[in-house]
């Protein structure tokens, strides 16, 4: 997968190219680390986050992290990180000192690869230049900034705490303390935008000159305020327009798509996502943290979810809800992820990790590919240019018949956007 620089998509996976493969061993293993809490609830926003009463119990919570986290260390001895995310709400919030335990706790209990990715995502208008350092000296050498929009009047749409001089001073913050690893999460498609505004707003991401910009359209998600209050969008030729004009930017700045909303420069691809997206396993820790471990002896597929209020994650004794994946199944949850990347993935690795021969994906497979939505190089599984644009439409094809979407384990509305650890 040439489009993925530093991230090698089969690290630590054996299997057999044949039918009915299965790993050998496991995939390549990361850590999700979910911290609920956040300043203010944002209007669009449907993620597990929090407004705290009061002082956010920091390191209370860092102590139930880790006590979750031994709980889940007989399920993987032996295997050890590639990488680790730190979610939320708003992980900036946290002090320095937290996060330090928090990594400590970390490398006391599983071993983290010399190289391993560390990646935190903070809000501009929580950045200080003195909790940036703590976190790099920390070990944290990612940083995932939640800028959204460089203009005032758009953030103050999107009920943001921070203004575009914020964005610019976070990413400053940034690079003094030491990061060189940066994301900046932007949106499309703001309430009022147009086509102009909607360049101008990619131009000042792309005059940052950070290493990776998400960059995705805003969506309007149930059981949020923007939900019940839907503000007016741009029209849909609108929205178009300026989706392909910003691809060309991007492009000529030197980004390459290797995923539906994903750009990056040569080597600086989020190799947390990529993980997910290439089906490889991770642990969840935190409220409402979502987790996958495969078992090789049998070929399960486990997910794993914790309570999503932070008061009944913190009360412990620790309840989580266990679901198999069915095998019915398993063709599905594959192609959700995989045919996210542009490149796709070999198509050996769907046998590989999902225990199944690739005739599994029949006839949705050969349908998709005599109507162009997949790439017709029967040795990988990837969508085409057409295919990525109607991409729910074409994973709706890989729904067992009969069941209805809010009853797969992983439901069809994955995050588009933001950069999400699950």
């Amino acid at each position: 997968m040439t489009g993925l620089g530093a991230f090698d998509a089969t690290r630590g996976l054996a299997y057999a190219p044949h039918m009915n493969s299965a790993l050998t061993h496991p995939p390549p293993l990361a850590l999700y680390v979910h911290l609920p809490w956040c300043v203010r609830k944002c209007p669009y926003c449907d993620f597990n986050s929090h407004e705290p009463r009061g002082e956010a119990p920091f390191d209370d919570y860092v102590a139930a992290l880790l006590r979750d986290l031994e709980g889940q260390l007989p399920d993987v001895w032996g295997r050890r990180l590639e990488s680790v995310f730190i979610g939320g709400g708003t992980p900036s919030l946290f002090p320095p000192e937290a996060l330090d335990a928090l990594m400590s706790g970390l490398r006391a209990r599983l071993p983290l690869r010399p190289d391993c990715e560390v990646t935190l995502e903070a809000n501009p208008g929580t950045a200080d230049r003195a909790y940036f350092r703590g976190y790099r000296e920390a070990g944290v050498n990612r940083l995932s900034l939640g800028v959204q929009s460089f203009d005032d009047a758009m953030l103050a749409r999107l009920g943001r705490i921070h203004g575009a001089t914020e964005a610019r001073d976070a990413v400053e913050h940034a690079r003094a303390a030491g990061f060189e690893a940066i994301n900046l999460d932007l949106m499309f498609g703001l309430p009022g935008q147009s086509v102009a505004a909607g360049l101008a707003d990619l131009q000042a991401a792309i005059d940052q000159d950070p290493g990776h910009i998400s960059w995705y359209q805003l969506t309007l998600e149930p059981n949020t305020l923007f939900a019940a209050r839907p503000p007016e969008l741009p029209e849909d030729v609108t929205i178009e327009e300026l989706f392909t004009r910003g691809q060309s930017h991007l492009a000529a700045a030197g980004y390459t798509r290797y995923e539906i909303s994903a750009y990056a420069r040569a080597g600086q691809e989020c190799r947390h996502n990529c993980n997910y997206w290439t089906f490889g396993d991770y642990l969840g820790i935190g409220a409402g943290a979502h987790g996958k471990l495969t078992q090789v002896h049998d070929g399960t597929i486990l997910r794993r979810v914790k309570p999503r209020q932070p008061e009944a994650y913190l009360a412990g004794p620790l309840q989580h809800n266990d679901q198999t994946v069915p095998t019915a199944e398993r063709p599905f949850e594959f192609m959700l992820n995989a045919l996210r990347l542009v490149e796709g993935v070999p198509a050996a690795s769907f046998e590989a990790h999902c225990g199944l021969p690739l005739a599994a994906l029949e006839p949705a497979l050969s349908e998709l590919r005599a109507d162009g939505l997949l790439a017709a190089d029967t040795e990988r599984l990837q969508a085409t240019e057409r295919g990525l644009a109607f991409l729910n439409d074409v994973l709706e094809r890989f729904l067992p018949e009969g069941t209805p979407q809010d009853s797969i384990a992983t439901p069809i509305a994955w995050p588009a956007g933001r950069e999400e650890g699950r």
